[in-house]
């Protein structure tokens, strides 16, 4: 559209074959290559929207399901404290893949049935997904649904670590699959509240009901303190009840292709005991392809939101027993009439959108125990005498261990953080279990029509407590699950809001 070269007009140009050498054309013979290199240094820099709208395409997606089930058993399920062994699987787990294309951005957006991977692991995934297929491996999001019947993703010995490869090939052939599945297609967002199955699992007793933590000390908050409302106070923090959704339906907005759906509850929990489950993630999955009757290969997929501190226990009320994996069903059930219902909210899917994705490593400091706190430790592992160590706080001699191992370890880690625009929507991809009121305030804050929040992604380095999160204690705060400086929230919020910014401006 634009040079940077200057036809220049006859008059000013000059022959010096029929003219005196004089300064003034000396002077003159210049003229036009300071125009040219004017009109340069103007003009280029309003170029790159202009061609990169130019060079922008009806909107491309595509999708694809690859079961990442364990084949060999027993296998532990490491979403508690001690060894919980699986001998089979109730229900599939999956790496579910969603890739979009506008003809200058092609980026990944990926669901896994996991705990939460660990960013080295995702790597290897990513670089061989990106030497298949050409998608950059800073455009792909790849994020755990956080189900605690999963099985772990690192193991280097046994059936664990055959399972390593099921998962790491698994994962690079859904992008593979959805990237060869591309097909023209148009795209919408919306949201709908499910306020009934998301509790803040954080509380503030009645006076005289707080335990000691296991470094004998009193918190002023409390994780999941019971149904009892005799000792309950009031919650710590707030919930966010949306079912958000990026729906994708084929050029003519008839044929659903996927959604992408996302909620801020942990996990519901409640499947058959030594069985391996997706959770209510995977229910949702199952369930949400006869709410739409779309495609023959939809795909439907739940990201966890903003959950760290949110879960499906109503405290302070009564609860009829369920039969295992059934609460599970009730709430992918009620999610994906949600999402059904935020659908129908779509005026118009859009065929012209536009994408971007910035990624942005942070550096945090880790957490290190005070003297008088590591002293502390090691007197609690210095202790030999059965009683003695009977008599101790809950969990004391594991995060005495946690403590001492914190002041011998690395004193930074690096994390990845992403932003990703579609059109009109943000989404905001943050490597910790997130506090719900730092989802909340990304929503807020966003330049962005629509935001959404995923948790888990790209890696999973503990909780992500806000400020005064960390002031009121708790399992959440503790020296051991929390890792990194206690103003890490404040910083990743910083950054995340620059990054949309960024995205929005490059119109």
């Amino acid at each position: 559209m634009f040079t940077s070269r200057l036809d220049i007009p006859a008059f000013l140009s000059v022959e010096p074959s029929l003219t005196r050498d004089t300064p003034m054309l000396r002077l003159s013979r210049y003229i036009p290559l300071a125009l040219s290199l004017a009109v340069t240094f103007v003009i280029l820099p309003f170029r790159t929207p202009e061609c990169a709208a130019a060079e922008r395409k009806p909107l491309r997606a595509g999708c694809a399901a690859v079961d990442i089930t364990p084949k060999e058993f027993p296998l532990n399920m490491p979403g508690g404290r001690s060894v919980n062994m699986a001998h089979g699987a109730h229900d599939p787990l999956h790496a579910r893949a969603l890739v979009l294309e506008d003809g200058v951005t092609t980026l990944a957006m990926m669901v896994i049935d996991s705990l939460g991977a660990g960013p080295e692991t995702l790597d290897e995934a990513k670089a061989d997904a990106s030497k298949r297929c050409g998608i950059p491996v800073e455009n792909m999001l790849i994020s755990s649904t956080h189900t605690h019947s999963g099985p772990s993703s690192n193991g280097q010995e046994g059936p664990a670590a055959a399972y390593r490869k099921i998962f790491v090939k698994g994962i690079a052939d859904a992008i593979v699959q959805a990237h060869a599945a591309l097909e023209p297609a148009s795209i919408g967002s919306a949201a709908h509240p499910l306020p009934e199955e998301v509790f803040n699992r954080r509380w503030f007793l009645k006076a005289g009901a707080m335990p000691l933590n296991p470094y004998g000390k009193f918190d002023e908050v409390k994780m999941n303190p019971g149904t009892d409302p005799a000792i309950l106070d009031r919650p710590a923090g707030p919930t966010d009840p949306d079912v958000s959704i990026i729906s994708v339906l084929d050029a003519k907005g008839r044929k659903p292709i996927a959604v992408f759906a996302n909620y801020a509850l942990h996990y519901v929990g409640g499947a058959p005991g030594g069985l391996m489950s997706a959770d209510y993630f995977g229910e949702f999955a199952r369930v949400m392809p006869s709410r739409v009757r779309g495609h023959e290969k939809f795909v439907a997929m739940m990201s966890n939101g903003a959950s760290g501190d949110i879960n499906n226990i109503p405290f302070g009320v009564g609860r009829p027993p369920r039969e295992p994996f059934e609460q599970i069903r009730i709430v992918a059930q009620k999610a994906a009439d949600a999402a059904w219902t935020a659908r129908n909210k779509i005026a118009k899917h859009e065929t012209d959108v536009q994408l971007g994705m910035l990624e942005r490593p942070i550096t945090l400091k880790l957490r290190k125990p005070t003297e008088e706190q590591l002293a502390a430790a090691k007197a609690v592992l210095a202790i030999k005498d059965k009683d003695k160590l009977a008599a101790l706080p809950k969990h004391a001699e594991q995060y005495a261990r946690g403590a001492v191992a914190a002041a011998e370890g690395e004193s930074t880690l690096t994390v990845k953080i992403q932003a990703i625009r579609i059109g009109d929507l943000a989404v905001c991809c943050i490597p910790f279990e997130t506090f719900c009121e730092i989802g909340l305030e990304l929503k807020d804050k966003s330049p962005l029509k629509q935001t959404i929040v995923v948790g888990l992604a790209n890696g999973r380095h503990g909780y992500l407590p806000t400020p005064q999160q960390h002031r009121w204690g708790g399992y959440e705060t503790w020296l051991g699950t929390n890792k990194v400086q206690e103003d890490t929230s404040v910083i990743l919020v910083k950054n995340l809001l620059e990054m949309l910014d960024e995205l929005k401006s490059a119109e």
